[in-house]
């Protein structure tokens, strides 16, 4: 019984997140090109570089024009990872453990679904992008506080920080990888305002722009954009607090269960990861490779969740 609640629990935290994130990227995006329009042809593009839907959007698609991006986005149920089906999923997974979630947070689940049903163009056309993105940004953060407000601290809700946690590690480095490579074109561009533009953008994504400017002031620079994003150990969308909460919710799940602890042992996944965001910085692997290393704590991120699986959401 614990292992079905639990699988629910962390699935629907993780497709709550990657809609969350892709909402966030959405409009981020927009802005950016309400700011300085882009040179080149498809703008939107970068968004399927960023979440690695570029294969997928060709089957349905041959030109990423704003149009066919932000329905493929947003609204195409062809497309498992688009906002409405993340929506669904994460409601599908709750609907199955109403009992154990919150009238309040079921509700508001519920509602937003039902709200995803009516989605159409026409949505864009009478709210426009960012009216939509805006509203579902608040909405996503309604959602956060009625959790934490709600919700005892459990070992469910611990399998619901280690979901929410995992997605939004992985997400990070996704977003910095795709930024460091694919998203500037041109060697000359890079330190120009163009660049500082889209690293601001890259912070905005992250909700982090704010709390850069605090610890670094006004000044974009690449080594500490990464190392906010990646290292910091206080921002709450960092890679190292992430993989910290991570730790912390998975440690209790262990102890609860009478279990050695195999999720944070220091030669397991986890354990690798959390080493690596501990005792490097921006500088180091930006000297010694930043697509390597956010590559190599991708596919950690996927041996965590895989571990996690076979040990506590695997039915037997």
């Amino acid at each position: 019984m614990l292992r079905r609640i639990a699988d629910h629990l962390f699935w629907m935290a993780r497709y709550l997140e990657r809609a969350e994130w892709r909402a966030r990227l959405a409009d981020v995006n927009y802005h950016l090109l309400v700011e300085s329009p882009a040179p080149e042809p498809h703008p939107w593009a970068p968004l399927l570089a960023i979440t690695g839907d570029g294969e997928l959007f060709a089957q349905f698609h041959d030109e990423p024009g704003e149009a066919r991006v932000l329905d493929f986005f947003t609204f195409q149920t062809r497309n498992p990872s688009s906002i409405r089906s993340c929506i669904s999923a994460a409601r599908d997974n709750a609907r199955n453990l109403r009992h154990r979630l919150s009238s309040e947070l079921w509700l508001e689940i519920n509602t937003l679904y039902l709200e995803t049903q009516g989605w159409s163009h026409a949505v864009f056309e009478q709210q426009g992008v960012y009216g939509f993105f805006n509203e579902l940004r608040n909405r996503f953060h309604r959602l956060a506080g009625i959790s934490h407000a709600t919700l005892p601290r459990d070992i469910e809700y611990d399998f619901m920080t280690v979901g929410t946690m995992l997605e939004r590690a992985e997400n990070v480095s996704r977003l910095l990888d795709s930024k460091y490579h694919r998203l500037l074109p041109r060697l000359e561009d890079v330190g120009g305002p163009v660049d500082r533009m889209q690293w601001a953008a890259v912070l905005r994504s992250a909700s982090a722009l704010e709390a850069y400017r605090r610890v670094y002031g006004n000044q974009i620079a690449v080594q500490r954009v990464v190392e906010f994003l990646l290292f910091d150990p206080g921002f709450p969308r960092s890679a190292r607090f992430c993989i910290d909460q991570l730790q912390a919710a998975a440690g209790r799940i262990e102890d609860a269960a009478g279990r050695a602890p195999a999720i944070n042992a220091p030669g397991s996944p986890c354990g690798r990861l959390a080493a690596a965001l501990r005792n490097t910085s921006a500088h180091r692997v930006i000297a010694d490779g930043l697509h390597e290393f956010l590559m190599e704590m991708q596919d950690l991120c996927v041996e965590i969740g895989s571990m996690i699986f076979d040990r506590y959401l695997r039915f037997e």
